[in-house]
């Protein structure tokens, strides 16, 4: 019995935020370590069903680099990056757009499906739905460096993407963009998580990762932030606090943020759960980024 009533005051907690986000868009960027262990996967997706079936328009961006470098390795090829970014030659392209459209996007349709939930594959095999431009990089001299086929996103194209929300199905997101000239480019698929959420004014962008969160003292578990302001983050970066993987992530969460997404959030994918008790409960369990002003 006591069971019981901790499961039905669990649900009456959830019910005011099903109300308030029913019919709103929430982006998810889900990738890279965070879809390496065992049962995460299917953890993580029957949240997003979960979502979709309450009402609530996910829309799943994802990545798959550790997939790539293993898929590049297994045919002699040696990953490079620069300043985070893949060195993406004609080769690499070839190897990235297979893995992620042929394998990880495929893949993650599937596995939604078979959760009784409903997706739809968003990538350029389909039609063009990221618009890309060439990124330039410098090396530490100064001096110009190619990355080849690499690109930022400029572009979504968000009506498309509402008409697949509005038949209840899931858009599921690769990370590769296409340039005026019919370019296919690599593009950081943190990037355009956050530029996805801009173009579609979406109610919140959840960052699922390998962490917890944004730590005010690195590596320390216990100082896990659970809500800071835009100038608070830039704060920590200028510190260094903020550093590496991470700030690619809040550099997104800050576009959002900019373009009238109320929230941004960064929580551990590998927690049972965590993207609904983020968004559902009153507590949550990772970081949430505000504006300077509170919303």
């Amino acid at each position: 019995m006591k069971e019981a009533i901790r499961k039905a005051s669990v649900l009456i907690e959830a019910l005011p935020y099903i109300h308030r986000f029913h019919d709103q868009i929430v982006v998810i960027k889900f990738g890279g370590s965070a879809m390496d262990v065992g049962g995460d996967l299917d953890n993580v997706l029957l949240s997003v069903v979960f979502m979709s079936m309450v009402g609530m328009r996910p829309v799943l961006v994802h990545g798959g680099g550790p997939m790539i470098s293993q898929a590049m390795r297994d045919r002699g090829k040696q990953p490079v990056f620069v300043h985070g970014r893949r060195v993406t030659d004609d080769d690499t392209l070839a190897i990235v757009e297979e893995v992620l459209i042929g394998k990880v996007n495929a893949a993650l349709v599937e596995a939604i499906r078979n959760l009784d939930g409903k997706a739809v594959g968003v990538h350029n095999r389909n039609a063009t739905y990221l618009h890309a431009e060439q990124l330039t990089f410098t090396d530490d001299e100064g001096q110009p460096y190619n990355l080849g086929h690499v690109g930022g996103v400029v572009g979504v194209d968000a009506p498309s993407i509402r008409e697949i929300l509005s038949q209840g199905a899931v858009p599921v997101i690769e990370p590769l963009g296409t340039s005026s000239s019919g370019q296919l480019m690599n593009v950081n698929a943190d990037a355009a998580a956050g530029t996805v959420a801009a173009k579609l004014r979406a109610r919140k962008i959840v960052f699922l990762t390998n962490v917890h969160g944004i730590m005010t003292r690195p590596d320390d578990p216990e100082s896990l932030a659970s809500t800071l302001t835009e100038r608070q983050v830039q704060e920590l970066i200028a510190a260094g606090v903020i550093a590496g993987g991470m700030l690619p992530k809040v550099a997104a969460c800050i576009e959002a943020l900019d373009a009238g997404v109320n929230k941004a959030h960064i929580i551990d994918g590998q927690l049972p759960h965590s993207l609904l008790l983020e968004i559902f409960t009153d507590q949550g369990v990772g970081t949430q980024i505000l504006k300077n002003e509170k919303r």
